[in-house]
């Protein structure tokens, strides 16, 4: 680990596990629904990009699946800590109510045990069934009550390939306001995950399905959030953004000007810019100059270091890219470390002692 006993631990909370058995239970389920999504994941990617990416997942199963490589590549990056969540394929939008609640709550189980198998450098995220907003506090509880999570991933938005007449759910829709009201009772951590992109066709090659629609949906979920002033009616709601909130937080000067100007972009109480600082995001943007960026916008202490651990969009030296961007000491330490700790991403096995005591 790089940490010394004294020194706060480095905290990396974008980092993925794959669950093969909960794929097999979705596609022995429901082989309909799973083909349609397999077939919808062709045709958004292309072949060329689908090849490549089932090329790289099995180069890269171990790091998917197995703890000792997990922690040996952890300990190379000088992560001492990672906060595990589903691979966004898991997902499963399409399932309906009675499959999706059960895919959630396998997915739940299935992050906690990985977690108990090193709680001291680990802890996790579970899933909710965004398509059903009726359950999802059910999913919530589930992964933070029983199963003893920080949260859950979402992904920008749910629609059903295989039933077109079921409506979109974004995160803008009244359904889920049980959701984030009981999300901001319990303090979850809620983490904004595109997978997919409605674009569709026109970003099926290039691996444009990937570097342009990931920072897009980015855009689009988090204004869905900002304008229709959910951030307003849940001040103390927690929303992580992968991939440094994609296009959003650096470029908000025309939805300032909306607001200012179109009476329908008035949903929320302040400048949309202003929520920024509201929100938080990892360090995910490839780039030094758009990291400071990103500090610059939101405020060092709104941004947290984020690999996307193992993929091949990710990165393998995430704290060292933190230090390239040449940021202050302090807000160097605020996103290795000190930000995590204010939201409580700890190891799992001091959440447990809390607990105890």
């Amino acid at each position: 680990m790089s940490t010394g006993p004294a020194e706060k631990p480095t905290v990396d909370v974008h980092a993925h596990i794959l669950l093969p058995a909960l794929q097999q239970l979705v596609a022995e389920a429901d082989p309909e629904g799973f083909g349609a999504q397999q077939a919808l994941e062709v045709r958004r990617n292309g072949p060329e990009s689908m090849a490549a990416s089932g090329k790289m997942i099995k180069e890269r199963w171990p790091q998917l699946t197995d703890l000792d490589r997990r922690l040996a590549d952890m300990d190379a990056q000088g992560v001492d800590v990672q906060l595990v969540s589903p691979s966004p394929s898991h997902f499963y939008y399409f399932a309906a109510e009675e499959l999706a609640l059960q895919v959630a709550r396998a997915a739940n189980q299935a992050v906690r045990e990985f977690v108990d198998r090193a709680p001291e450098r680990l802890n996790g995220l579970g899933l909710v069934p965004l398509q059903h907003p009726s359950l999802m506090v059910e999913a919530l509880e589930h992964a933070m009550l029983e199963c003893g999570l920080l949260g859950v991933e979402i992904g920008s938005f749910a629609a059903t390939p295989a039933d077109p007449e079921r409506s979109t759910v974004e995160l803008s829709d009244p359904r889920l306001e049980p959701f984030w009201s009981r999300a901001e009772e319990l303090g979850a951590l809620v983490f904004l995950h595109p997978f997919g992109c409605s674009l569709d066709e026109r970003l099926d090659r290039f691996y444009l399905a990937n570097t342009v629609s990931q920072p897009a949906e980015n855009a689009v979920a988090l204004s869905h959030l900002i304008f229709s002033g959910v951030l307003d009616r849940h001040p103390d709601l927690l929303v992580l953004a992968a991939h440094g909130g994609g296009y959003l937080p650096t470029s908000l000067g025309r939805s300032d000007h909306a607001w200012k100007v179109r009476p329908e972009a008035r949903g929320c109480a302040e400048p949309p810019s202003s929520y920024v600082k509201k929100l938080f995001f990892d360090s995910l943007v490839h780039s030094p100059a758009e990291l400071r960026a990103l500090v610059a916008a939101a405020g060092p202490g709104q941004v947290l270091l984020g690999s996307d651990y193992p993929f091949d969009m990710g990165s393998d030296r995430p704290a060292a890219e933190v230090i390239e961007a040449q940021l202050s000491a302090e807000d160097e330490a605020r996103v290795l470390s000190g930000n995590a700790a204010a939201l409580g991403i700890t190891p799992a096995s001091i959440l447990a002692a809390r607990r105890t005591a």
